[in-house]
């Protein structure tokens, strides 16, 4: 899937293999993780909405490319060979994606590394000490 925000002028995606669906306060959420290093982290700070798109098997070289090259470096969505289309909200989405999901921003919190154990620090962290901690989003 791709994590997709930003607006008509300024836009990024994501390869997402982390979040959740399901249900806060009797309403449907979608539940995303987003590093701080990440170009579309700012965008998410920016934006009250982004989307969530699956894409069909022969997409998966696409996502590869979302989620290993940087939008500060390009028009990564171009280079990946998707086309970006809008929603009725003005939200970016995909014309090759099969599914989409708008969201709408309720709540976002970095983690704490203090409040995380010892064990799942050294594991999550172990290959990227280098990158910010994750920001949760959860939407409505």
């Amino acid at each position: 899937m791709a994590l997709a925000t930003g607006n008509k002028e300024k836009m990024n995606a994501m390869t997402i293999s982390w979040g959740s669906l399901g249900q806060l306060w009797e309403e449907p959420v979608v539940t995303v993780y987003v590093s701080g290093s990440r170009y579309t982290h700012g965008l998410m700070e920016a934006n009250d909405h982004f989307t969530v798109s699956l894409f069909p098997n022969d997409k998966r070289r696409a996502l590869i490319y979302l989620g290993t090259h940087s939008g500060r470096d390009g028009d990564k969505v171009k280079s990946a060979g998707l086309t970006p289309e809008w929603t009725k909200e003005g939200n970016p989405t995909f014309k090759e994606a099969v599914m989409t999901i708008e969201c709408k921003k309720i709540y976002s919190h970095t983690f704490e590394m203090d409040k995380l154990p010892a064990d799942v620090r050294a594991h999550v962290w172990r290959r990227k000490r280098d990158e910010a901690p994750h920001d949760v989003y959860r939407t409505d």
